[in-house]
């Protein structure tokens, strides 16, 4: 299945059914009088969010989606059945914007969430319905009211606990690869991944689900390349697995580049907590690798871990090292839960 993060679609919700004009025509019945139903509304345009999907692959390939119109109105005060609902459906992670790209609509975190898009508009009156004592055969009905249209932007921002980020090349499919069974494009040489891979990782009795973004560049949060459509993946993680390749000259370079685009496309995201590895230990010599890793230290101020996505070498313990994060957020987002409870109890 391709992967499409980002779609444009036109919505247009159901038009409603015009009021009928008829009056009563029956053996021995002088003066009938009106009998035109009301007409039917117009269908709605209604979002799902699914689970099953992680794509939004779908809307290559239809666009437009148009609610039905309303029944009309029909004699015998027979009203008009509601117009067919059209149904858009998401994966979990989608937000809708406005045509502009900027304004946000709706954001779907929970499968089952639903938002009514567009509602279809009212049915038209049948002449019925505006019989008074004064006017006791009125031969005008309303017609249906018209449906509302718009251009969305449907983007698609996955949830997963743990988001990889680092420049191209620097190991993270392969890494994903290692530690879990997604299977995505491996090659030697930058910018092989293009689009956000998705991987569950089982270490001990845990699992946690891993998000592999394409390599950013100096610039990615201004379009560079074509970083800051993915950062944006890795916005809802719990914790960071920034890689830097171990095989560069200037390691430092590396690591400031990535923490620096970060910080540009977003200050949440740069204070996300983060698990720095020097990969590609494999390729080094101890003396190497133990430099290169007191020059992170030094730099990150945090204790820089080492690994080797091909061999595996170190791997276990990153991975270890995510669950104890992603614990300690869970402990702390449930403390922060309990001192609000506790905040607005009343005796």
């Amino acid at each position: 299945m391709k992967f499409l993060d980002q779609a444009k679609v036109y919505v247009r919700s159901g038009d409603g059914g015009s009021g009928a004009i008829s009056f009563l025509r029956e053996k021995f019945i002088e003066f009938g009088g009106p009998n035109g139903g009301n007409g039917g509304r117009g269908g709605d345009v209604v979002v799902t969010c699914v689970d099953g999907l992680n794509t939004l692959i779908d809307y290559r390939y239809q666009q437009h989606f148009k609610a039905g119109t309303g029944v009309h109105g029909m004699g015998k005060d027979r009203h008009g059945a509601k117009g067919k609902d059209v149904q858009l459906r998401v994966p979990v992670g989608t937000q809708i914007f406005e045509d502009d790209n900027e304004t946000l609509i709706a954001d779907f975190t929970e499968i089952g969430q639903t938002m009514t898009l567009l509602a279809g508009g009212n049915g038209g009156f049948g002449n019925a319905h505006f019989k008074t004592s004064s006017n006791q055969a009125p031969r005008h009905a309303n017609p249906g009211q018209e449906g509302t249209e718009k251009w969305i932007w449907l983007r698609l921002k996955l949830i997963a606990d743990a988001g990889l980020v680092g420049l191209p090349n620097a190991g993270k499919s392969t890494f994903l690869a290692a530690v879990s069974a997604a299977k995505p494009k491996i090659a030697d040489y930058p910018f092989t991944t293009l689009h956000p891979n998705l991987g569950v990782v089982r270490i001990g009795e845990r699992d946690f689900v891993l998000a592999d973004i394409p390599g950013l560049i100096e610039g990615a949060h201004e379009g560079a390349g074509i970083g800051d459509r993915f950062l944006g993946h890795v916005e809802r993680t719990g914790v960071l697995i920034h890689l830097i390749d171990g095989t560069q000259e200037d390691v430092k370079e590396a690591y400031k580049v990535i923490r620096g685009e970060l910080a540009a496309y977003d200050e949440e995201l740069a204070e996300k907590p983060e698990i720095v590895v020097l990969n590609k230990i494999d390729a080094l010599s101890a003396d190497e690798v133990k430099k290169k890793l007191a020059s992170l230290k030094r730099l990150s101020k945090a204790d820089v871990l080492a690994a080797s996505g091909a061999t595996g070498q170190g791997v276990d313990q990153v991975l270890y090292r995510v669950i104890s994060v992603l614990d300690e957020a869970k402990a702390e987002l449930a403390e922060t839960v309990r001192r609000q409870a506790q905040v607005h109890w009343t005796p």
